[in-house]
């Protein structure tokens, strides 16, 4: 060993040259550049490749069917009320209103109270007629008893045949005069009946015309207290047109909706057409009226209704409604050909239990991809 030499420790880890280092770092920036580029390569095949039905999670291929579906007649019309099922409740007997139970709205069974009038003037005409009818007994006894004495007197050769029968004349008329008072007095207690004034129906209170404290006269005419819709009082009009007119029939079924509950079909069932037409701006319709086979209470007058009349069946070509896409106004469906998914446009027609009518764009021997999850309506899309 030179003097002066330094000499290395053990374990001392030598350091490498600066151009060592330069080629450590070009690899590494290769191998970074190589692993970006192969998985966008990678991604880009997989985004491109055209997708197997065995391999598409969620869906499934089904091929169109023929089915039985509606022939149906859409148009729109109104709700109205039946003809009479509106009834104004008034007061046979005058006097003041004592007590009033209902306000508009007010929803009253059949035989409940509507009003009360004053009784009192009636209860004393009651209690006269029935103090004259009393007189009047009285007054044929009187008279019978003066024909039995009268009787024996003539057999007895003391009193006239003439005296005899005015007597008998006499009880006569008390007869008579004692049958006009108990007509009186059912009269009168009929009249007093009628203080209290019920419902005739079951229905909803339209209309109070009246006030508690209020004195109604009845001399010519019964004043109307309240005005009561039946229930279930309401049908459908549709406006059908001429052209269509002639496929409508009694009993056919139909189906509608209201601006207010555009979610909830309703049901009806024709009952008559109209064998008038209404002409408006030159177009002719024919009313038709249906009877409504649900509970009408959501339901007001004159609502608007939008009616679809179902007039027969025919076949037709049908998708389950989960095939058909919108994009915007296109409709259209994902086809399965050659192990490739394939966009293709296509016509609808009516909708009916799940499944939409094809008009134009498909064959039966079509595979058409369907989305398990569910269908266009559930990603907010409308039919």
């Amino acid at each position: 060993m030179n003097e002066g030499e330094v000499i290395p420790l053990a374990g001392a880890v030598r350091r490498p040259g600066t151009s060592t280092r330069k080629r450590l770092w070009s690899a590494l920036r290769v191998i970074t550049i190589l692993v970006l580029v192969g998985g966008g390569v990678a991604a880009y095949w997989i985004w491109k490749r055209p997708p197997e039905a065995s391999n598409l999670t969620g869906v499934f291929t089904i091929s169109p069917e023929m089915r039985e579906i509606d022939s149906a007649i859409t148009t729109s019309g109104t709700v109205r009320l039946r003809t009479g099922a509106q009834v104004r409740v008034g007061s046979q007997v005058s006097g003041i209103v004592r007590k009033l139970n209902v306000t508009v709205g007010s929803h009253i069974e059949k035989g409940d109270i509507i009003a009360e009038i004053d009784p009192r003037p009636l209860e004393a005409r009651v209690e006269q007629a029935r103090t004259q009818a009393a007189m009047d007994e009285v007054g044929v006894g009187k008279a019978q008893r003066d024909v039995n004495r009268g009787q024996r007197l003539f057999v007895e050769g003391v009193l006239p045949a003439q005296q005899r029968e005015d007597l008998e004349w006499q009880l006569k008329s008390a007869q008579a005069k004692l049958e006009k008072s108990k007509s009186d007095l059912a009269v009168a207690e009929i009249d007093l009946s009628y203080v209290v004034i019920r419902a005739p129906i079951s229905g909803t209170v339209a209309s109070v015309s009246t006030q508690e404290g209020e004195t109604v006269a009845a001399s010519f005419a019964a004043p109307t207290f309240v005005t009561i819709i039946e229930d279930n009082a309401l049908e459908l009009v549709a406006m059908v047109d001429e052209t269509d007119i002639a496929d409508v029939r009694p009993g056919d079924t139909v189906k509608f909706t209201v601006e207010a509950y555009p979610s909830q079909e309703m049901p009806a069932t024709v009952k008559r057409i109209d064998p008038v037409a209404t002409i408006i701006s030159g177009v002719v319709n024919y009313p038709v009226m249906a009877s409504i086979q649900k509970d009408v209470r959501p339901l007001k007058p004159d609502m608007t209704a939008n009616i679809a009349i179902k007039t027969a069946e025919r076949k037709a070509l049908v998708v389950p409604n989960g095939a058909i896409q919108r994009d915007g106004e296109e409709r259209y469906v994902l086809l399965m050909r050659d192990g490739k998914q394939e966009k293709t446009a296509v016509t609808i027609g009516t909708r009916d239990a799940g499944f939409t009518e094809i008009k134009k764009g498909l064959r039966a021997t079509d595979q058409v991809i369907v989305n398990r999850a569910g269908d266009s309506e559930k990603k907010g899309e409308k039919p």
